[in-house]
């Protein structure tokens, strides 16, 4: 038998992390058209709304199912509006780690979403399901996702040399494949003891913009 995350929603004070629905596929399509999205992620591009209805209705729940991961929507709990995801996948049952990955839509970022989401899913994580380490890989140019990972508290753990394909605007509009490296971060559960205002109530905490 399979292992798999239940099928849940997380509520922090200001977003709600939910499963994907077809409603969010203008927003997801356009998210993940950014000029940004689409140079740190390895999404298909151009990202077309039938991708995204694809993943929204389809592939982000196997994520779940099929014992990868989990998938899930974040969405502010004011307006219900898509302001990026997180995602889990790699998950090993067995020694209880997982890898996190997130997007933020553009409208959305310095606000904090991104730290916010990651820290209530870390501590889902650590104290619903009993997990131990949480990975998170970032290009090594990517400097606004290197923040996001130290503010919530990983670990710099080392580099992975040659290991991801970023991707680059040329000058006719089109992308070129750049090669970079990983830089590897952790979180453990203890890196969350003892810090207020760090868990899924992100109150209290200024978190610069990144851009």
């Amino acid at each position: 038998m399979t292992s798999t995350f239940p099928d849940i929603s997380i509520s922090t004070d200001r977003l709600v992390l939910r499963p994907f629905e077809e409603a969010d596929v203008p927003a997801l399509t356009e998210m993940m058209n950014d000029e940004l999205t689409a140079a740190w992620t390895a999404r298909p591009q151009p990202y077309t709304t039938d991708t995204a209805r694809d993943w929204a209705t389809r592939r982000s729940a196997a994520v779940r199912t099929e014992g990868r991961g989990i998938a899930f929507a974040v969405t502010e709990f004011l307006t219900q509006r898509l302001v990026g995801t997180v995602e889990l996948d790699h998950t090993d049952w067995r020694i209880l780690s997982t890898e996190i990955a997130y997007v933020t839509a553009p409208w959305a970022r310095g606000e904090g979403y991104a730290c916010e989401s990651v820290l209530a899913v870390a501590q889902w994580l650590f104290r619903d399901q009993k997990f131990e380490r949480v990975e998170l890989r970032t290009a090594a140019d990517n400097t606004a996702a290197q923040q996001v990972a130290q503010k919530v508290g990983c670990i710099s753990e080392g580099v992975l040399r040659n290991a991801w394909i970023a991707r680059s605007r040329t000058e006719d509009g089109g992308w070129a494949d750049i090669r970079t490296d990983l830089i590897v971060w952790s979180l453990l559960p203890e890196d969350l003891d003892g810090v207020p205002g760090r868990m899924a109530d992100a109150n209290g905490f200024a978190y610069p913009e990144w851009n």
